[in-house]
């Protein structure tokens, strides 16, 4: 469960690269939230999210014909060239899901592993039920209270993932990623002045707070998520890849495989030797800094005030000059434990 440029694909890979007992899914609430999100009456109303854990629980139980209802164009007789980011999912590209290429039929997200035709969700279905391992990355899920059901369903046994990142460094990658949503932010940093009461300010401080809520929820125990909750920060991933899939997987329930820890080894320049405390620290965690040198410090100033609860709650520092800022040798994570 993450948000929008928190690291989530490459932390769900290391579910994805798991071998041959995992069945994983990502984002496949795309579809959901592509149809819904522009019927005004269910933006305005809680609707949205009791339908992304119903179609979530169908899923973990390998039925995909509520998340059928979604795929545009309609699948025929349960195929389709539509999912969206089948690439990113091994066990949708892999036999016997994979069936032969069909001439004349295009598949935007097809697999890049191997040629398949269009995808058999029947096929799927099956494959998944064959799976010991079910995971499925999420950044449309806001609430954690919503997955509630998910979690007390007797034939499911659920455990939730919260990924979190700094919220000047989320900005920053949205800003590149996506232009044409972020462009009053790229007019503020050109022209330095950001009014506080624009409703895109107001979006950034609601993003923080829902994801500072379910934080509070998840860490306050309740009795229907104990032991199946955790929180992870993405920059302590990006500093210790190989401790912290270890972590993940232990917490899961899953037996950490060879084939995932080669991913990690192979996707995060660290070495077998450094793998532990100090794997990567001269790599991932450059890149989990970058942000700091493309952010102008009003910005930096805005994030700070409207998500200034959160950033606390995770043990992210605050700046109080742009010199701090870019001066990559102070370290704006403080070492928190959250358990």
């Amino acid at each position: 469960m993450a948000s929008t440029r928190t690291g989530s694909s490459f932390v769900g890979e290391f579910f994805n690269q798991h071998g041959e007992t995992m069945f994983y899914l990502f984002e496949p609430l795309w579809h959901v939230e592509r149809l819904l999100a522009t019927a005004a009456e269910v933006n305005n109303s809680t609707a949205l999210p009791g339908i992304y854990g119903d179609v979530l629980q169908a899923l973990f139980l390998c039925d995909f014909s509520p998340l059928e209802k979604f795929i545009s164009p309609s699948p025929q007789n349960h195929v389709t060239p539509d999912l969206f980011r089948r690439e990113s999912s091994l066990a949708l590209c892999e036999e016997p899901v994979c069936t032969p290429v069909l001439k004349d039929v295009f598949e935007r997200y097809h697999c890049k592993i191997r040629q398949c035709g269009p995808l058999n969700l029947t096929l799927a279905s099956e494959s998944c039920l064959s799976k010991q391992h079910h995971a499925i990355k999420a950044v449309r899920v806001r609430q954690l209270d919503t997955l509630q059901p998910l979690v007390e369903d007797p034939h499911l046994n659920v455990a939730i993932i919260q990924l979190v990142r700094d919220p000047r460094a989320i900005l920053v990658s949205r800003m590149v990623a996506f232009p044409s949503k972020y462009q009053t932010w790229k007019a503020w940093a050109q022209d330095g002045q950001v009014p506080e009461n624009d409703e895109e300010v107001k979006r950034l401080k609601g993003n923080c707070d829902q994801v500072m809520t379910s934080a509070e929820l998840g860490l306050s125990k309740p009795q229907w998520l104990k032991g199946r909750y955790m929180l992870v920060r993405y920059e302590d991933i990006a500093r210790y890849p190989m401790q912290k899939a270890e972590e993940m997987y232990k917490f899961a329930g899953i037996p950490f495989s060879s084939r995932a820890r080669e991913w990690i080894l192979r996707n995060t320049q660290t070495t077998e030797e450094a793998s532990g405390i100090y794997s990567t620290q001269k790599n991932s965690s450059e890149q989990a800094e970058k942000w700091r040198t493309s952010i102008p410090f009003t910005l930096v100033q805005v994030v700070q005030k409207v998500c200034g609860p959160a950033m606390k709650l995770f043990g992210y520092r605050f700046v109080d000059d742009e010199k701090t800022l870019s001066n990559k040798s102070t370290s704006l994570l403080e070492d928190k434990q959250f358990s």
